[in-house]
């Protein structure tokens, strides 16, 4: 378990990466509610519109589904691609003010496992305490132009970083904790790494990637390993 999910404090929270954020960030959104937090889900770039059950277009919206312990999720349509984009700053604002989790995600990887942030990426919220790094596992032993998104944009700061490359458990963690990686402008703020798809390798390869992560320096406490089963 994470410190976060059940210290009762008000965060806002951005996912980045790859590899099942969307899917985390709607199984945090069902976490907190179930705990009676009033939650609000958006996005600082694209996401996919959700269930029209739980799209709030004003803000008595969300406070109703609060009120059912539901989950809110905001933002702008966007007709041409079905999804939601950035939603309106007096919307958020006044939502911010009135939710005890915000969920943010803050950068896109077009269905890979991983990737590297464009010029642009991440689009970190300004309120942000708690920024989630997510990964697949499945993208261990492929090449890197296959499973990373933006690859390219290693050269010149990972060794053989060709397309080609197979990734390992040192690449990932490179890709995972390096600034000009996963964590770049995270700054002062909080930051974990979620490895998800873990049951799609072996245990002593899960446990490579992890060893890997805290030799680049992140704490123990701030490292999850998940298979689809612990879902």
């Amino acid at each position: 378990m994470l410190d976060f999910l059940q210290d009762n404090k008000k965060h806002t929270i951005c996912l980045v990466g790859g590899g099942g954020k969307t899917t985390l960030l709607y199984e945090l959104a069902a976490h907190f509610a179930a705990q009676g937090r009033r939650v609000l889900v958006l996005t600082s770039t694209h996401i996919l519109q959700p269930d029209a059950a739980l799209y709030a277009e004003k803000a008595e919206d969300a406070r109703a589904l609060w009120q059912r312990g539901r989950y809110a999720v905001i933002g702008t349509p966007e007709p041409a691609s079905g999804k939601l984009t950035l939603p309106p700053a007096p919307l958020y604002a006044e939502l911010w003010q009135q939710a005890d989790i915000i969920l943010c995600e803050a950068d896109g990887a077009k269905r890979l496992p991983c990737k590297l942030p464009a010029a642009h990426e991440p689009v970190l919220l300004p309120e942000c305490d708690i920024v989630l790094a997510v990964a697949g596992a499945d993208a261990l032993g492929r090449a890197l132009g296959e499973v990373c998104f933006r690859f390219e944009l290693a050269q010149g700061w990972l060794t053989e970083a060709a397309s080609d490359v197979k990734v390992d458990a040192e690449l990932l963690a490179c890709l995972l904790t390096d600034e000009r990686g996963a964590r770049k402008n995270v700054g002062s703020r909080a930051y974990y790494v979620i490895l998800n798809k873990c049951d799609t390798i072996t245990e002593e390869l899960a446990q490579k990637v992890r060893t890997a992560l805290l030799g680049k320096g992140l704490a123990a406490e701030r490292i999850l390993l998940r298979g689809r089963k612990n879902n």
